[in-house]
């Protein structure tokens, strides 16, 4: 895993700089997964209370299971992604640097088109639920 604290120094490289900006910014990621994934749990726990009935929509659950599998793939990815990191130490030229930050390019591509996703079915989702109770509180 990431060291809790990591430093940049005066003497550091711009490729060390880069290096240690992107472990930091992957560690990020990886939180950011995991808190996603407790929230995943938590709208397909609701939806399962019945709001999807409310709802009147029973793909709203089934499209929050696919993207909480789509966010364990990704997350195990990124996991086994930062297991290798610790290699980079070992590049010796600068083609070995580049092929490292390409893969992280690769992967900041990945992470936040999941979160593009993520987001446009979360606000999907809370916008049929504010329409429903908009129009369950009109009707009372």
């Amino acid at each position: 895993m990431v060291p809790t604290e990591i430093e940049i120094y005066n003497h550091d490289t711009d490729v060390d700089v880069t290096h240690k900006i992107n472990t930091i910014e992957l560690d990020n990621w990886i939180n950011h997964l995991k808190y996603i994934k407790k929230e995943l749990n938590n709208l397909i726990g609701l939806c399962n209370a019945n709001l999807d009935q409310r709802l009147e929509d029973e793909s709203v659950v089934q499209k929050f299971q696919k993207k909480e599998t789509e966010n364990d793939t990704l997350l195990i990815a990124l996991q086994k992604y930062m297991s290798t990191r610790s290699e980079i130490i070992e590049c010796e030229d600068t083609q070995c640097d580049m092929a490292y930050i390409n893969e992280h390019e690769s992967y900041r591509r990945s992470y936040l088109y999941h979160l593009d996703k993520y987001r446009r079915l979360k606000d999907e989702f809370f916008s049929k639920v504010q329409g429903k109770f908009t129009l369950l509180q009109g009707i009372s």
